[in-house]
């Protein structure tokens, strides 16, 4: 009998695994975002998207980043919901991930989840749940996990978020479809800390400046093909 990839069978296995040690994870994220969902359905009855698309889901970093300007020749489809954690984008995962078969998901969360309390190992648990359930339908899909960034709001919890990174990432090392990109490490300067000139006034959103080194180092698993980091 052939082996079944392991992309597919190990996070099913871990799904089974956190449901009977971790009933937390079974918790119904609230329905506050309940109308934005319902927006992104009318959106898409009114201009159907490309089937195969590069789908960027998650929270608020998600949700402000202009695609068209940062991959122009790329069909893309941004359904980032801001202030949202990894369990409420697993809670729309049937709206807003399947009906595109997306090629490429590219999700950024775990920002919120840190701030709300939530430990590293939730995080990584959440994201587990996730993955299980998008390569269920979508045994093809690559996932790609943008890093936790390192942000000057939040920077009291970078050891958390790193630690929910350095989890995320050993995860994702281990299946073929799961790609991690390390954000962390390019957004600090010199002195250890956050880069400013990548961030607007509140000090957690990203700026102009910090969505261009996203796009740069997003682009190996966009295009193919990596293109320079400049600094």
């Amino acid at each position: 009998m052939p082996r079944q990839p392991n992309s597919l069978i190990q996070p099913i296995l871990s799904f089974l695994l956190i449901a009977v040690l971790d009933p937390t994870n079974a918790e119904a994220p609230p329905q506050r975002w309940e109308k934005t969902i319902q927006g992104f359905e009318e959106q898409d009855k009114a201009n159907p998207p490309e089937s195969g698309a590069v789908l960027f889901i998650g929270s608020s970093s998600i949700r402000m980043w202009n695609l068209k300007q940062s991959f122009p020749d790329v069909p893309a489809i941004n359904r980032g919901f801001g202030g949202s954690q990894i369990m409420d984008s697993l809670q729309y995962v049937d709206r807003i991930v399947l009906p595109y078969k997306p090629k490429t998901i590219v999700f950024y969360a775990g920002d919120n989840d840190i701030a709300a309390g939530k430990t590293p190992e939730r995080v990584l648990k959440d994201f587990m749940s996730l993955t299980t359930k998008v390569h269920v339908a979508l045994p093809e899909a690559k996932i790609v996990f943008i890093a936790i960034k390192p942000s000057i709001s939040r920077w009291k919890l970078v050891d958390r978020m790193r630690e929910a990174n350095s989890l995320v990432r050993e995860f994702c090392s281990k299946h073929q479809k799961l790609a991690y990109v390390d954000v962390d490490t390019p957004m600090i300067g010199e002195d250890g800390k956050p880069r400013p000139e990548l961030f607007v006034k509140d000090g957690l959103h990203l700026s102009a400046e910090g969505y261009q080194l996203w796009t740069s180092l997003l682009a190996e698993h966009i295009h193919g093909t990596a293109e320079k980091v400049g600094n």
